[in-house]
């Protein structure tokens, strides 16, 4: 690796005090995994070189948020040519859809999309309607099993994700396999058609053919006007709430063993969607902790680092025994006591212990609610 490379982007970052984005040139050195910080408005430096090991190369593309010394700072541009050039040549985005067939195996789908190098950007499991369903086979509005195709994928719910990596249309499509389920366990056996699907109709999951179609799906999914899309499918009762932090989806790549974990321990996951927390959400979140839990700032900066993954859980009496599974707050105590439990197993330390899961009962309904009717509209 080049000691002296270096790569520029530009960020923002949301002043709380003064109510106004600042404009700043994130700096970052890849040999030594340091960062510097200058403000463009006023020409001068912010932030020194300093080491900072919560950074990695592959957090750095446009649109991400990434946080340095407890700022989120949105990566809105490139900083130069070389930048652009080395980083942004080869990223795509598209979209990776779990249909109602496979849902059960979506963390092992999931794990998949993972393994091969995929960022997943945005998650969120969906109910379609006829319409919503209509819109998405447009392509296949003159066929004779369009009806077919709509009443399949609108029998239950289904992942819709956005995933990057570079050349991700190619490779999304390559790990799918071929159409047919059939077909794709003689031709392409490791794939996740040949693994989870039946046959040509229900073939567990769904890539876009072309960067037009890419486009055009992923705007029906996650709408770039702001309004929220096809509807969660949160149902508000008898339920628990379930968030993975974001230093388990980060950097272990976590997010598919917790899922296969929570299914294999007889849970529901009746709702899913990954979020993008301000410091603000998350102080309002966590409201009962602060003045109570000494490592309330902690847990408030661990929370709006990244990305996270907010669940509603279902099971008879949900809040005890899903709080059980999830095991001691603090993973060390969890690992001697409580081996097989999420924090036992996917937990670093008190703080990053890989789950937050709602404490008391009557506050199971009342976190689910924040995350799939205040947050997501």
């Amino acid at each position: 690796m080049n000691h002296g490379e270096r790569f520029v982007f530009i960020t923002e970052w949301y002043d709380p005090n003064a109510s106004l984005f600042r404009r700043y040139e994130l700096l970052y050195y890849p040999g030594d995994g340091s960062v510097e910080m200058h403000d463009v408005k006023n020409r001068r430096t912010f932030l020194k070189r300093t080491k900072y090991d919560d950074l990695h190369l592959e957090d750095l593309f446009i649109g991400n948020k990434v946080n340095v010394f407890s700022r989120q700072l949105v990566l809105i541009d490139y900083g130069d040519q070389y930048t652009a050039r080395q980083l942004g040549s080869r990223k795509e985005k598209t979209l990776a859809l779990i249909k109602p067939d496979a849902i059960s195996k979506a963390g092992e789908i999931i794990e998949i999309i993972n393994k091969a190098g995929f960022t997943i950007t945005k998650l969120k499991m969906m109910m379609l309607s006829r319409k919503e369903a209509a819109d998405f086979h447009v392509d296949h509005q003159s066929r004779p099993f369009l009806n077919e195709l709509i009443q399949f994928i609108t029998s239950g719910p289904i992942v819709a994700m956005e995933i990057l990596r570079d050349d991700a249309l190619c490779e999304w499509k390559r790990l799918l396999g071929p159409a047919n389920s059939e077909m794709a366990r003689t031709e392409a056996p490791g794939s996740i058609r040949a693994l989870y699907g039946t046959d040509g109709l229900r073939n567990a999951a769904h890539g876009p053919d072309s960067f037009a179609c890419a486009a055009r799906e992923m705007e029906l999914f996650f709408p770039s006007s702001g309004v929220c899309g096809p509807a969660n499918t949160a149902k508000f009762t008898d339920c628990t709430c379930c968030i993975i932090k974001p230093h388990a989806i980060s950097e272990g790549n976590s997010l598919g063993k917790i899922l296969m974990a929570i299914r294999d321990a007889g849970f529901e996951i009746s709702a899913m969607q990954m979020f993008n927390m301000d410091r603000v959400n998350v102080e309002e979140f966590y409201e009962v902790y602060k003045g109570v839990v000494s490592e309330y700032n902690e847990m408030v900066t661990e929370m709006f680092s990244g990305p996270c993954v907010a669940m509603e859980i279902q099971q008879n009496d949900p809040t005890k025994t899903f709080r059980e599974f999830c095991g001691p707050a603090d993973p060390e105590i969890a690992r001697h006591l409580r081996p097989g439990t999420l924090r036992a197993i996917f937990g670093k330390t008190k703080i990053q212990n890989a789950v937050h899961c709602t404490d008391l009962p009557q506050d199971g309904l009342l976190e689910v609610q924040y995350f799939f009717k205040i947050l997501d509209n």
